[in-house]
């Protein structure tokens, strides 16, 4: 079984079903390709005004109350209410990409991490240097030297990578993220993105019966 998650690391509802994503990559027999969609990055990234600020407060308080993940007062302190700070997902998704160039294997654990910095820690890594900063903590240093100073390969990797996930989201209709695109002996489908928000100790049987 071959699983595609399609995400955004600046999507709250991404972050709301990382608990969903670690029971995916311990499934037997199963391997899991993170597809960032580029969402939130470059032409779709915004300012962080006070009235969209509010807006994404809100809409974290109704993910912490339905998958219990931590949003933090540093996060709406730091990021949420950080002057002249600009919502754009791409130097978090260029961080996950260059850990996949130089620690294959870690992409999962290198989102996770990145998540948490931003909702619990209260790091704006919608910046090229926090994301290194970050990266360089977690024992990531080669892909934290990597992102500050972007190379050929680096980049072309990350067009690659967002224009992949993107036609696939056109392939199967998938109208946000988080979303699940399952292949396997009976073909490829679109699983309804709620499956990630349930119990997830039945996450596996539930993937499996569809």
């Amino acid at each position: 079984m071959r699983i595609t998650y399609l995400f955004d690391p600046l999507c709250g509802w991404c972050y709301g079903a990382a608990p969903a994503l670690e029971q995916l990559s311990q499934i037997d027999g199963a391997t899991v390709k993170l597809a960032p969609t580029g969402l939130f990055a470059g032409e779709n990234a915004r300012s962080m005004d006070a009235s969209f600020a509010s807006y994404a407060w809100q809409n974290d308080q109704r993910i912490a109350r339905l998958t219990e993940q931590t949003f933090s007062e540093a996060y709406r302190s730091h990021v949420l209410g950080a002057k002249d700070a600009i919502f754009d997902s791409a130097p978090a998704t260029l961080g996950v990409v260059a850990v996949a160039l130089t620690a294959p294997g870690r992409e999962i654990e290198a989102l996770k991490v990145l998540q948490r910095a931003r909702y619990v820690d209260g790091h704006n890594n919608s910046e090229l240097q926090v994301v290194s900063e970050i990266l360089s903590r977690a024992d990531f240093a080669e892909a934290a030297r990597r992102v500050v100073s972007p190379d050929a390969e680096l980049l072309a990797s990350y067009r690659s990578r967002v224009d992949s996930a993107r036609l696939e989201m056109a392939h199967f209709g998938a109208e946000g993220v988080p979303a699940l695109i399952v292949e396997d002996e009976n073909g490829s489908r679109l699983l309804p993105s709620n499956i990630l928000f349930g119990d997830i100790t039945t996450l596996s049987l539930q993937l499996q019966a569809t």
